[in-house]
């Protein structure tokens, strides 16, 4: 039915859906075998998985792009898409949140009873409650990864990212195309940047700090907050790629970018997110 006719419009089934599942399968399946020495076979399936997810993602967004362009949306289904984005955003805070909790359980709570408890001097007699650690029964050394150097600078970046992508979107509200075009373009290299630099972080981390996923307590923690929240940049990235095409093609209007804004909220989020894990990861 069509929005024209003041009607809800209801997309026909698609297959997306399945693509992103058998994605987010081979993703798991060799970040697991990545962890359990999995070698190149781990890269392989891990590569593939990316792969199929970022297919997916171009492929989904093609498909609601052309529905929004031959006009089959009202402004009902504006508002059904303001309120998923709410929610899903919501859910991603939710997700961080239980990562957040772990740490905190750990450091605070947990480490002092560990420290405490009535049997710590029998079976761990060395153990004692500072952090960063690796737990009780884990003695191979490790240095932490400091927050004044890459962090501090991929945290400059990221915030330079958020003003670049509210410099465009004002541009977009007042027409002015090339503003918007060359905001959204320093916001995508921004992010490109910093993955790069997340990438190189973690190499370093593993060859000359002995930081690695086996570290106990605080080797789990770290590459689980600042792996995910990796992850959520590089899907910002590419929603932030197709708003520039987009973009370049002149999709947008001053009243109607609900997609731009769409982005540029995740993006934001991404921003917060980053910001306490600087603080708690590195800093604290």
């Amino acid at each position: 039915m069509s929005s024209q006719t003041g009607g809800y419009y209801l997309p026909a089934p698609s297959h997306w859906p399945i693509v992103g599942s058998i994605g987010i399968f081979f993703l798991a399946l060799g970040a697991v075998l990545m962890m359990n020495d999995g070698g190149a076979t781990a890269t392989v399936v891990l590569t593939t998985g990316a792969a199929i997810i970022t297919y997916m993602m171009f492929g989904w967004f093609g498909t609601v792009i052309r529905e929004s362009e031959s006009g089959k949306y009202n402004e009902q289904v504006d508002v059904s898409y303001r309120w998923a984005m709410g929610w899903f955003i919501f859910s991603e805070v939710m997700f961080f949140a239980c990562f957040f909790g772990a740490l905190f359980y750990m450091r605070v709570l947990s480490l002092p009873w560990l420290a405490e408890a009535d049997t710590q001097a029998l079976l761990w007699p060395d153990f004692q409650n500072t952090w960063p650690i690796s737990g009780p029964g884990l003695s191979e050394k490790f240095t932490p990864m400091g927050a004044w150097g890459i962090p501090a600078f991929n945290t400059l970046l990221l915030l330079s990212s958020g003003v670049t992508v509210t410099w465009a979107h004002w541009a977009l509200k007042k027409e002015k195309r090339a503003q918007l075009i060359w905001g959204l373009l320093a916001t995508v290299l921004l992010g490109v940047v910093f993955l790069g630099f997340q990438v190189y972080e973690y190499a370093h981390a593993y060859k000359d700090l002995n930081l690695t996923l086996e570290q106990g307590a605080y080797g789990a923690t770290f590459y689980m907050l600042t792996g995910f929240h990796g992850f959520h940049v590089t899907i910002g990235t590419i929603m932030l790629i197709v708003m520039l095409l987009r973009s370049i093609y002149g999709h947008f209007t001053p009243r109607n970018h609900f997609a731009f804004e769409a982005v540029s909220w995740y993006w934001h989020f991404v921003d917060v997110v980053w910001l306490g894990l600087f603080v708690v990861v590195y800093w604290l």
